[in-house]
């Protein structure tokens, strides 16, 4: 799977988990709104009190609904509640680092990946940087919960922002070539390479 199909399909479950939610929520909420309507019209036939105050709260002054929101959030809870029981969507890649060969370069090593590899974070994180790096090109460094910053150049990062947190395995970018660079650095101090791919 290649990082244009990968982005489609990536697109197609977001727009069909927004479709889904949407139609729960207008169910729910038109359910509600009839289940309210009915008691309304029940005690107004009913309750000749509660015709006069509906009248004069609702017809003669302006009606505050977030406060009822607020009101009835209070006493029943969210009007949505089903969204805390819907388990969160697994992300789609979730990979491991692959890669043919590798070698030193510079103060780390350069792999060779299949052309437009896409690249997996080795270790949850934090984007601290994203940008040209001399002798890399476009760099991603991600610096992990271990405290050792990860430099992946040589890719095109389009999915992640500045101070993202990324979990292990989330698709960081993909190659421009068929070299992926990756350098190991903590306390300003150069790793070696080999302890951690």
């Amino acid at each position: 799977m290649n990082y244009q199909e990968y982005r489609k399909y990536k697109e197609s479950r977001k727009q069909k988990k927004v479709l889904k939610k949407s139609v729960r929520d207008f169910c729910s909420r038109f359910l509600i709104t009839i289940v309210l309507f009915l008691i309304a019209l029940i005690l107004v036939r009913d309750q000749k009190d509660f015709k006069k105050f509906l009248i004069e709260k609702v017809y003669t002054q302006s009606f505050h609904f977030t406060k009822a929101k607020n009101l009835y959030e209070k006493y029943f809870g969210s009007i949505l509640s089903v969204d805390k029981i819907v388990p969160e969507e697994e992300p789609v890649f979730n990979e491991k680092l692959s890669y043919q060969d590798s070698s030193v370069y510079k103060d780390g090593v350069k792999l060779t990946v299949e052309k437009e590899y896409l690249v997996p974070a080795l270790e949850s994180g934090i984007v601290v940087f994203m940008g040209e790096k001399e002798g890399y090109g476009t760099t991603v460094i991600v610096q992990q919960i271990d405290g050792i910053d990860v430099w992946y150049s040589n890719i095109e990062g389009k999915d992640i922002k500045m101070y993202d947190y990324i979990k292990k395995g989330t698709l960081i970018g993909q190659t421009k070539s068929k070299n992926l660079y990756l350098v190991f650095q903590k306390e300003g101090k150069y790793l070696n390479y080999k302890e951690y791919i």
